[in-house]
């Protein structure tokens, strides 16, 4: 994860987890946000982490590129502690 990307928490949303594939080294994330039914995976979300069905988890986004209102988006997923557990890209 890039350490240059802060998001603030109040620029963070909740999501509920939707479903949960564990690994012996990662678990697989997908969280739904709750108005929009928008779904995002994570793929590597360490294993050692207690996350089931229906946890709710937080989520913000970064734009890329000049075009703030559309185009590629880093995703970071957060605990309620505020620790980052993974990120991806939305294209």
């Amino acid at each position: 994860m890039d350490a240059d990307i802060e998001i603030l928490e109040t620029d963070r949303f909740d999501c509920l987890v939707v479903n949960v594939i564990k690994t012996m080294t990662y678990q697989g994330i997908t969280i739904e946000e709750p108005f929009s039914k928008g779904r995002v995976y994570f793929g590597k979300v360490p294993a050692d982490i207690d996350i089931e069905v229906g946890d709710v988890l937080f989520i913000g986004a970064k734009p890329l590129g000049e075009e703030k209102d559309q185009g590629s988006m880093e995703v970071y997923l957060y605990d309620e502690e505020d620790n980052k557990l993974d990120w991806t890209l939305i294209y």
